[in-house]
């Protein structure tokens, strides 16, 4: 039995040719494998792969944390500039509040290997309690924005290392991670606090 909370976790796949079984999704196992090695609370996964059409999107998004209840919602996939890459408008149309800094950052990343990377989309909201994140549709264009660049010189850090404390700052659950794959990040008197809560585990 673990002693750190559950969290359950939403990953959306958004692409026409994966959901109509064109070819197999690689966005939502790469998420699934990645979040496995960082974090350390038990997770409940809830998946959606559907094609890039806005009233879908929204309606799984609304559905993964309305519904399921989801405290994190991860998409991958659709955040271009073409035509039919719509999930950053599907998102910011289920937004309580818009987060820029993390699509700042991951476009920051992406622009140490190539300068296409200022095409890229991705946004972040908070819906309710819950934190929905537009990820970079390629595997490993996935891991390197959730986990930064640890070896560059300065290191870089991804945009996983806030996720913890935004979750804790709109009523989430305590994420664990583990500091070989990310270490998250929070201020010294929101770690004191959480230590005086019983049953927190640090």
């Amino acid at each position: 039995m673990s002693s750190f909370d559950t969290v359950k976790i939403g990953l959306v796949s958004v692409s026409d040719r994966a959901s109509a079984g064109v070819y197999e999704d690689k966005g939502i196992p790469a998420l699934r494998e990645w979040l496995g090695r960082a974090l350390r609370n038990p997770v409940s996964y809830e998946t959606r792969l559907v094609p890039d059409e806005q009233p879908q999107v929204s309606q799984a998004l609304r559905a993964l944390v309305d519904d399921a209840g989801c405290h994190l919602v991860l998409t991958t996939g659709g955040t271009g500039p073409a035509p039919r890459d719509i999930t950053p408008e599907a998102t910011l149309a289920v937004a309580d509040k818009e987060m820029p800094g993390f699509g700042e950052q991951m476009r920051q990343i992406s622009l140490r290997f190539v300068p296409t990377a200022i095409l890229s989309r991705q946004v972040a909201v908070i819906r309710g309690r819950a934190l929905i994140i537009n990820l970079p549709g390629q595997p490993k264009s996935i891991a390197e924005t959730l986990q930064g660049l640890p070896q560059a010189e300065p290191p870089v850090p991804g945009i996983f290392a806030a996720v913890p404390y935004c979750i804790d700052l709109i009523g989430g659950p305590y994420l664990e991670t583990d500091p070989a794959v990310c270490q998250a990040f929070r201020p010294k008197s929101a770690v004191r606090a959480a230590a005086a809560q019983p049953g927190t585990t640090l």
